[in-house]
């Protein structure tokens, strides 16, 4: 078993962290910018994250993309379209055909 060497870092915001990979995003920033109660807060980070840039932030702009459209983006997993067609559905909504 391989372990990864966790380096401390410091955000823009001066929160101190550890992280072993590349990845930029800082936890605690990322913790403070969740949802509260929209349909983005039951998503991962980075699916959320792939929304937001989108400009994807209700589940009325999420039903005019096709479920494709939305697999395609980079931090969509298998996990998450269960979820987005849950959401989706409870607002009476469905993806674009």
């Amino acid at each position: 078993m391989v372990t990864s060497k966790k380096n401390l870092r410091t955000c823009k915001k001066g929160h101190q962290y550890y992280k072993s990979s590349d990845c930029p995003v800082c936890p605690i920033c990322a913790n403070e910018e969740k949802p509260e109660d929209d349909f983005l807060s039951t998503l991962v980070a980075p699916a959320r994250r792939a929304l937001q840039g989108k400009g994807i932030t209700t589940v009325q702009e999420l039903a005019t993309h096709t479920e494709a459209e939305i697999m395609r983006l980079h931090g969509m997993g298998p996990s998450t379209l269960p979820k987005l067609q849950q959401a989706l559905a409870s607002a009476g909504l469905s993806f674009k055909p």
